[in-house]
């Protein structure tokens, strides 16, 4: 018994969150113990809001308080060129660097067969659908630089090879501001591949 029945059931319920194990549930509940009851009131509410007040994009599947969101229904993006990300956090990611125009597509995911995440569970039918609609000219596969994220940019790409739209993968390699001897050998070679002619 780590405290009073309401006490363990918070901590239960907090280290169901990703990234968060015993200590930090722990260290969470018993900080909001001791928090204000505005504070903790104020965080109840932005829970609840969060799950009423959110929607999915009819287009994207980028979650907003809007469909379609903010970004499909934005003129100024070029709609012939879509991003596909696993999740709207990439999504945001992406955003944050200012340096895209076009749309996206977030999948809900990546392949994962072990963790029951087949083709189905994602959004790749979708996509699809999006791709043979005639509109999109390139498809830009921004899945993570990982085994499961590369399985599924595979996986995408061969089904779209048929449609004739250009389908391109973003470049990994070297971050700004690295160092080659601290890099490991997978983003050092990954730079290697993904070199591109040096222009002044």
């Amino acid at each position: 018994m780590r405290g009073s029945p309401a006490i363990d059931r918070l901590i239960d319920s907090l280290k169901r969150l990703p990234g968060i194990g015993d200590k930090s549930a722990a260290r969470l509940a018993f900080f909001l113990l001791g928090a204000p009851d505005r504070l903790v009131a104020e965080l109840a509410d932005a829970l609840t809001r969060l799950k009423q007040e959110t929607v999915m994009c009819e287009e994207c599947f980028n979650l907003g308080d809007r469909s379609p969101c903010p970004i499909c229904a934005d003129d100024r993006r070029d709609p012939s060129l879509v991003c596909v990300v696993e999740e709207p956090a990439d999504l945001a990611a992406i955003e944050k660097s200012g340096s895209f125009r076009g749309r996206y597509h977030v999948l809900g995911g990546t392949l994962s067969p072990l963790d029951g995440m087949g083709p189905g569970e994602l959004r790749i039918a979708e996509l699809e659908r999006r791709v043979r609609s005639g509109r999109i000219q390139e498809v830009i596969l921004a899945t993570n630089p990982n085994a499961e994220g590369d399985a599924t940019a595979h996986f995408i790409g061969d089904r779209l090879q048929e449609t004739g739209v250009l389908v391109s993968r973003i470049a990994y390699g070297m971050p700004l501001g690295g160092d080659l001897e601290y890099a490991d050998h997978v983003t050092v070679g990954r730079s290697l591949e993904n070199r591109r002619k040096f222009s002044d």
